[in-house]
């Protein structure tokens, strides 16, 4: 289990992963082999699963977020796990969440602009195996998107 040490690093660590182990240690209030041996142990419990850049895809041209939101034909017993290895090839979705429900998908899809979502939709979606139902919500505005945690 986590004690308050341990938290206090994971709160800043979470804040900025890109500060080095001396600075890091100096905010969370301690030595900096005893933050080193804090993060190991943490990374090898699975608490820190790993780093990784958060690129700003509007910045990169695609300006239209679609969710939409599946319903699979559920009589054929492969018919997840053949969707989801499909849809995972489809460069344009950047998320995929499994539901208990109506809905059993739902794939988060950018592009360009709607030409070339229709594009994606058309070629790429519609064509995804075990469709039964698709529900598409256009994306407006991003109101909070927080992984960090309150520690």
């Amino acid at each position: 289990m986590l004690d308050d040490t341990d938290r206090r690093i994971l709160r800043h660590y979470q804040h900025d992963a890109a500060l080095g182990p001396a600075e890091l240690a100096a905010r969370a209030g301690v030595t900096p082999a005893t933050c080193a041996r804090r993060l190991e142990r943490m990374q090898a419990a699975g608490i820190i699963l790993g780093n990784r850049a958060v690129i700003n895809w509007r910045a990169l041209g695609y300006e239209v977020e679609v969710s939409l939101r599946v319903t699979l034909d559920k009589t054929l017993a492969r018919a997840f796990d053949e969707f989801m290895a499909a849809a995972r090839d489809v460069p344009e979705v950047v998320e995929l969440q499994s539901f208990l429900g109506r809905v059993d998908i739902r794939l988060s899809v950018i592009a360009r602009d709607m030409s070339h979502y229709q594009q994606i939709y058309r070629q790429s979606i519609l064509t995804l195996p075990h469709i039964a139902d698709i529900e598409a919500l256009m994306h407006v505005a991003r109101i909070k998107s927080n992984e960090v945690l309150p520690l």
